[in-house]
C-alpha cells in the first residue's frame, strides 16, 4: 500500500499525479485558516487589555482629582 504513495522525483511529488494545484491550494488555504484562527484571538486579547488598562488609568485619574 505504501509503495503506491512513493514518488520518483521531487517534481513528481509537487505535481501529485496531475492534481498538484488542487492539493497544494487546499494546503495553502488550510495554513491561512489556521494562521488567522491563531492571530485574530491574540490581537483581540491585546486590544481588550489595552482598553482595560486605559479605563483603569482614567478611573485612577478621576479618583485622584476627587481627593
Amino acid at each position: 500500500m505504501l509503495d503506491a504513495i512513493q514518488f520518483s522525483s521531487f517534481a513528481e511529488f509537487i505535481d501529485m499525479g496531475g492534481y498538484g494545484f488542487n492539493v497544494w491550494s487546499v494546503y495553502g488555504l488550510f495554513a491561512i485558516f489556521v494562521a488567522v484562527n491563531l492571530v485574530l484571538p491574540l490581537r483581540k486579547k491585546q486590544k481588550i487589555l489595552r482598553q482595560l488598562k486605559r479605563r483603569m488609568m482614567l478611573e485612577e485619574e478621576i479618583k485622584s482629582e476627587d481627593s
